[in-house]
Formats: structure tokens, sequence, C-alpha cells
């Protein structure tokens, strides 16, 4: 989940070992999205998911941040993110 969220700054990281050129062994890459053990990482993909979820009618709750509810008639839908770090 958290590879879909976009970063709002310029991130740049070193390549991983075996990925350098042996004529450039600085060489960095800029990242485009987020990635796994990135600090930024995980709000990244929630802002990403919120804005999602707020553009198919769901409203964040007041009460706690990680849950959605969007009501249509007589019906009602209620998504609570949880995320598990093992």
């Amino acid at each position: 989940a958290f590879l879909h969220g976009d970063l709002e700054e310029e991130v740049y990281m070193r390549l991983p070992p075996g990925h350098s050129q042996s004529q450039e062994p600085d060489l960095v890459c800029k990242l485009h999205k987020s990635i796994y053990g990135l600090k930024q990482s995980p709000r990244a993909w929630y802002a990403k998911l919120s804005s999602v979820l707020h553009s198919v009618g769901f409203k964040r709750s007041n009460a706690d941040s990680s849950l959605f509810v969007r009501t249509g008639g007589v019906s009602k839908l209620v998504v609570l993110i949880y995320v598990d770090d093992m």
C-alpha cells in the first residue's frame, strides 16, 4: 500500500548494493513515489487513500481520523483503516 503514496518533497537515495555504476560510485536516484522504509511513506499513503475516499463521497470521522463514513438513503458504509507494521 505504501508504494502508492505521492511524495510532497524531493527525496534522493543511494542505489542499493549491486546496482551502482562502477564509474560513478556516488550515483543517487530521485524517488517519484514513496517506498517501504521511508519515514514519509505512511503519511503519503494516508493522504492518497483519504483523497480517494473523499472523491467517492466518504467523510472522515471527527472522532477518529482512520474512520470514514458514507451515507446514502437508508444505507451507511463505514471504512476503518488499520495498518499492522509487523
